[in-house]
């Protein structure tokens, strides 16, 4: 499973971070800097499977694809936890299949 942000939106929400958060409020009364950090991302992950198959209407390709299925799956799922941005009034806008037909469109023109 993989997470993919649209670079754009990772622009805005540095802009929207910079903006809305208020970092000293992460300060304690000790003076030690807690839980300041703020993921950005889009909270939701797909396959490699589904991600070729996505890939596959998009571009059109006819053919088909193999899975080996004996190699291992790779690193385990990394899903972004972005509750913290989110509730600050933050979210990505272009989901995995605009971005996908955005960047190939880009490509094709190219």
């Amino acid at each position: 499973m993989r997470e993919f942000l649209w670079v754009e939106d990772m622009a805005e929400a540095c802009s929207f971070i910079m903006c809305h958060h208020d970092a000293p409020t992460s300060v304690d009364g000790t003076k030690e800097v807690r839980n300041t950090h703020l993921n950005i991302g889009t909270g939701s992950d797909v396959s490699v499977a589904t991600l070729a198959a996505m890939l596959k209407e998009i571009i059109g390709f006819q053919g088909e694809f193999e899975f080996n299925a004996s190699k291992p799956d790779g690193t385990l799922r990394k899903l972004t936890d972005v509750s913290k941005i989110n509730a600050l009034g933050w979210t990505a806008k272009v989901d995995l299949e605009l971005g996908l037909n955005k960047m190939y469109q880009w490509y094709i023109a190219q």
